[in-house]
């Protein structure tokens, strides 16, 4: 199952874009064996003043046909790492071919659009940056691989 972050803004290189890139190396390195990957970032135009309709307009584009559309926003479901790696094999199992993981820009994820989501994903009470959360949900994405590989790296 390959996986597609679509993201409003554009991430320069600096400290997340490095960590970004680790987990995702990783990620790809660990969920091939396990039909997996690869994961990919696609980055949308930040529309300054234009609005969330218009920036969920530009994720729309980006989505893959068919894919599972799975929200990262405040008021998704709050999940251990185990149950998002189980939920994350689970669309695998079903033949799901794509799974896209939606960031908004700084205003959130346009209602219209969030109501279109498969599922979504709450990483706490708390919002966070939109480029943290980038790296947080990288590194999510590694940790369930090593957890459906059995790997020693997610230690309960």
């Amino acid at each position: 199952m390959r996986i597609c972050i679509c993201a409003v803004g554009r991430l320069r290189a600096g400290p997340e874009k490095t960590l970004i890139d680790d987990y995702l190396t990783r990620f790809d390195r660990t969920g091939r064996a396990l039909g997996l990957g690869p994961a990919r970032v696609i980055e949308v135009e930040d529309k300054k003043n234009a609005g969330m309709k218009a920036e969920a307009d530009l994720l729309r584009k980006a989505l893959p046909k068919g894919a599972v559309i799975c929200a990262l926003d405040e008021r998704g479901k709050v999940m251990s790492s185990p149950d998002f790696a189980k939920r994350l094999a689970g669309w695998r199992d079903a033949g799901r071919q794509d799974l896209a993981l939606i960031i908004g820009g700084a205003d959130g994820i346009d209602p219209a659009l969030r109501a279109e989501a498969d599922f979504s994903i709450s990483f706490g009470a708390m919002v966070w940056p939109h480029m943290l959360v980038r790296v947080m949900l990288a590194e999510q994405l590694y940790r369930a691989a090593t957890i459906l590989s059995g790997g020693p790296y997610h230690r309960v």
